[in-house]
Formats: C-alpha cells, sequence, structure tokens
C-alpha cells in the first residue's frame, strides 16, 4: 500500500472523532478497512465500540499484541485543515488518528507477509476516558487471546520525525481525577455570621492541598496535585452555599498515589470540622503506571540502533497518563513514543502531526515484528 493512501487513511479518521466508547463511525471505518483485507489468516471480534484482530502465524510460538487506541477528546479544532474535524466540538487532539492509521499499515503488512508467531491487533476505546483498556483486558476475549508480550507507541510532538523515544522502566505516571463538592450554608453578603461561606472553604482547600507534595511526599519521589477549576456561588452579593473544586493527581509510585488520596480525604475531613460543612470527594477515573518491561524495551532498543536509520532517544519518565498502564500490569511489554514533530503539543486544539511519521513507524515496526515474530 502507498504512503499516499495511509496519508488518506488517516485524514479520513481525522474527521470523524468520537468520545469514548461512542467510537460507532470509527469502529464501522476500521472494520470496513479490515474486512477488505485477505481473510484467510484473520480472525476479527468486535468488544462494545473496539476490535480485536488475531493474524495467524506461519508456526506460532506465541501470541505477540499490538495496541492503538481509537478515541478523540472534547476539543473544538482549530488547525484550519481542509480535513478537520466534521464533529464540532471533536477532535483528534492526541494523535490516536496516527494510532490507527499506523495499526492499520502494520496489519495490513503482516497479513501480506505472515511471521511465525501469532498476532492480535487491539483497537481500544476510551483511552481518553472514562478508560478501555482494563475492561477490554479483563473481556473474555482477551483473556482468550491473551498476548505473551504487548507493545503500543504514542505521537510525541516535540520530537522530530524520524525519531523514537523510549526507556526501561517506568514511562507514564499513575494518575487520577479528582473532584471535591463542599455544601454549607449560602446568604445575604451583608450577614456572613450567619452563614458558612463555600468559597473561602474553597480557596483554603486549595492552599491545603498545595503542601501533599510538598510536605508528605519524599523529596527524592515525584507527584503533582493540580487544581484545574473552581466553581462556586450565584452572583456578587450573595454568600455561596456549595463550591465545587476539579482537578488532577499524578505520582511517580503506585504507593504515593495511596498516600495523596489518603491525605486529600485527610485535608477535606480538617475543611468539614473547620468550615461547618460537607464535603464528598470522587476520585474519578485513574490509569496505573506505564511500566516497560526492560528486557524487552531493551531489546527493542538495541533493535532500532542496530537494524533501523531511526534516532532513539532515552527519554526520561513523564507525568503524563496513558491506560496501556493496565495491559502492561499483566502482560509484559513497551509503549514508546513517536516523533511527530508539531510546533502544538497533545490535547492542543492546532495539533497537526507531520503525515511522513507515517511510513517511518510502520516501516520500522513491521521490521521488529518480523524480527521478533520469527526468532527463535
Amino acid at each position: 500500500m502507498a504512503k499516499t493512501d495511509y496519508i488518506q487513511i488517516r485524514r479520513e479518521l481525522h474527521q470523524i472523532p468520537e468520545l469514548g466508547f461512542q467510537e460507532y463511525k470509527t469502529q464501522a471505518y476500521l472494520l470496513n478497512y479490515i474486512r477488505s483485507l485477505p481473510s484467510d489468516r484473520i480472525e476479527i471480534k468486535q468488544w462494545k465500540t473496539g476490535i480485536f484482530v488475531k493474524v495467524l502465524g506461519r508456526k506460532p510460538v506465541r501470541l505477540i499484541g499490538y495496541r492503538a487506541d481509537i478515541d478523540g477528546l472534547p476539543i473544538k479544532e482549530e488547525t484550519g485543515l481542509p480535513f478537520s474535524s466534521n464533529h464540532e466540538k471533536e477532535m483528534h487532539a492526541c494523535g490516536h488518528d496516527f494510532h490507527m492509521t499506523i495499526a492499520l499499515g502494520v496489519l495490513t503488512n503482516i497479513v501480506e507477509n505472515p511471521i511465525d508467531d501469532d498476532m492480535l491487533f487491539v483497537f481500544q476505546p476510551a483511552e481518553e476516558g472514562p478508560g478501555g483498556a482494563e475492561p477490554m483486558l479483563k473481556s473474555e476475549i482477551m483473556q482468550e487471546w491473551k498476548p505473551d508480550i504487548i507493545i503500543a507507541l504514542h505521537v510525541a510532538p516535540e520530537y522530530p520525525v524520524g525519531t523514537i523515544a523510549v526507556k526501561p522502566g517506568l514511562l507514564f505516571a499513575n494518575t487520577s481525577e479528582l473532584f471535591i463538592d463542599l455544601k454549607g450554608k449560602g446568604g445575604h453578603a451583608a450577614y456572613p455570621h450567619q452563614t458558612n461561606d463555600m468559597v473561602v472553604a474553597a480557596c483554603n482547600l486549595v492552599a491545603q492541598l498545595q503542601t501533599i507534595v510538598s510536605r508528605n511526599i519524599d523529596p527524592l519521589d515525584s507527584a503533582v496535585v493540580t487544581i484545574g477549576k473552581i466553581t462556586g456561588g450565584t452572583v456578587q452579593n450573595v454568600i455561596a452555599e456549595t463550591a465545587r473544586l476539579e482537578g488532577t493527581m499524578r505520582t511517580l509510585s503506585a504507593e504515593s498515589m495511596t498516600k495523596v488520596k489518603d491525605r486529600v480525604k485527610a485535608l477535606v475531613k480538617g475543611i468539614e470540622a473547620g468550615y461547618e460543612c460537607e464535603c464528598t470527594i470522587d476520585f474519578g477515573s485513574g490509569y496505573y503506571q506505564v511500566y516497560n518491561e526492560e528486557a524487552i524495551t531493551a531489546e527493542f532498543m538495541n533493535f532500532i540502533r542496530s537494524e533501523t536509520n531511526i534516532e532513539l532517544i532515552e527519554c526520561k519518565e513523564a507525568m503524563t497518563g496513558e491506560d496501556f498502564g493496565y495491559m502492561l500490569k499483566e502482560i509484559p511489554g513497551f509503549m514508546f513514543w513517536l516523533g511527530v514533530n508539531s510546533p502544538y503539543g497533545l490535547h492542543h486544539s492546532k495539533l497537526n502531526p507531520d503525515e511522513e511519521a507515517l511510513e517511518t513507524a510502520i516501516n520500522m515496526i513491521t521490521s521488529y515484528l518480523q524480527f521478533k515474530g520469527n526468532k527463535e
């Protein structure tokens, strides 16, 4: 298949971004393409809005997994591209259109030039939320077709085309959402002594939450507690009866995430006592750390250095989150960054990855799978 064909596929997928577990057009598009491939070596199973595709090898010993996420984000696109999103306020602002296209390209190559081992291509919904990797992993299909190793990539706007970045061990952080609702007693601004002001309580809680990292986490560890949104009150001369904090938490260890959550609970109890109010905490969805299995990742890095012209960067761990971590928790494997050279970062309304990276990734991953899947 020519490079122009993959570019066209990416552009068509870019136009139909859909939110988690709503990827109906995307699933139909992917199935239409997959079913156009020679069927003698392919088994296809649907799971919610996701897809499993098993490609039978010539003399399989293992099952090698490759995962691509398929959902978009609730972001209004501002790229001005002729193939911009057709869905208002939804966009492939995290490169999942690239991820799907690359997976289709690799799938095509493996079907046309089968390797010894079997392969499982996992087209996963809802990576951006509420999280599709963990329930997909627990599904009967994936328990039956559980890979021996699994790999995935993520586009990286900050790296040039022709580079990948990876490291053994921890790559992405543990993450958790944070929602806190406070309810006190509202009233007229002229009579504050008759009220319990939730704007004041919320502001004090935000300040206290910022002490968790500086005073409860080992200085040699890393964590982030961010409150990104505060809402409260109704009008300027009424003391607020309610307030709401929305934020995110990230840590480089599962143990630190537990400690952060425990401290949030303790501080909220203090606010309840101090401001005579009621509070509820919702940690929302959260993702387990992405931990690259050392031996498999090192083998991959050596392959890139010795068998390709791609520049390999051994990167540092990042505070980004990815639900692929749940799969790596049970299946050895790795994730790596793919350089796509964009001035705008992930989740930005103007993100436009360089399409030259598509062919680079398809050829490189195919070569690695041929090396890995044909190795005795």
